[in-house]
């Protein structure tokens, strides 16, 4: 019969591992479809957001997660810790944006950017502006997921394209006057996720004109 004496050591090299920003807007996904599926109350991913956001290793962020049905909540990357999944890249041959984290600070998308079928944008106490008017898009659906606590996600889309905007707000605001669709061929902006205390304001503008060289 075996004893617990008899069982190996837990390995816990992965747990003592830095966490990176990544990895912590991952742990944010994951919470926000918990709680939007009602695996979370509120006030809980309230505190566990807030632990993510000093979490130093993976351990504490594993801590986080470990009673939840990752798997059933639909959030379309990797666990934390483990190798971001393969993008066909463009044959501009740059790198679709995949993501965007803001902890108390500003960060953008702007410009000529790849994108392809898919963006976290994560703004705590903090702002996103994502800008699509001149951004090369790759896949016939582009799924923007936001988590806007105490903070803002603004999003520009050219307006030829469709939008559809399915959020969740509490004490906050998930904007959806763009909502509607765009021309034959053009394709779809889904804008989904959970704004708390926060933002989410979607917009249709008219690309800049550009000035003859």
């Amino acid at each position: 019969m075996t004893t617990p004496e008899d069982l190996p050591a837990p390995d816990d090299r992965r747990a003592r591992l830095r966490a990176a920003d990544t990895d912590r807007e991952l742990v944010h996904q994951i919470l926000s479809a918990a709680m939007a599926s009602g695996s979370l109350s509120p006030a809980e991913y309230e505190e566990r957001a807030g632990k993510a956001v000093s979490a130093k290793t993976f351990g504490e962020l594993d801590e986080l997660t470990d009673d939840l049905p990752v798997g059933q909540l639909g959030v379309p990357m990797p666990f934390v810790g483990e190798p971001s999944v393969s993008r066909v890249v463009p044959g501009s041959g740059r790198s679709p944006v995949a993501h965007r984290f803001a902890l108390m600070s500003a960060a953008e998308i702007k410009g000529t950017v790849v994108v392809a079928d898919s963006i976290t944008a994560t703004a705590i106490m903090g702002s996103v502006e994502i800008d699509l008017r001149e951004a090369e898009f790759t896949a016939a659906v582009l799924t923007i997921r936001c988590t806007a606590i105490m903070g803002a996600v603004d999003i520009t889309v050219p307006p030829d394209v469709a939008v559809e905007v399915n959020g969740w707000p509490i004490m906050g605001g998930f904007g959806g006057r763009a909502s509607g669709p765009g021309m034959p061929g053009a394709p779809t902006v889904r804008v989904v996720g959970f704004a708390l205390m926060g933002g989410v304001e979607v917009k249709r503008k008219d690309r800049k004109q550009r000035t003859p060289s």
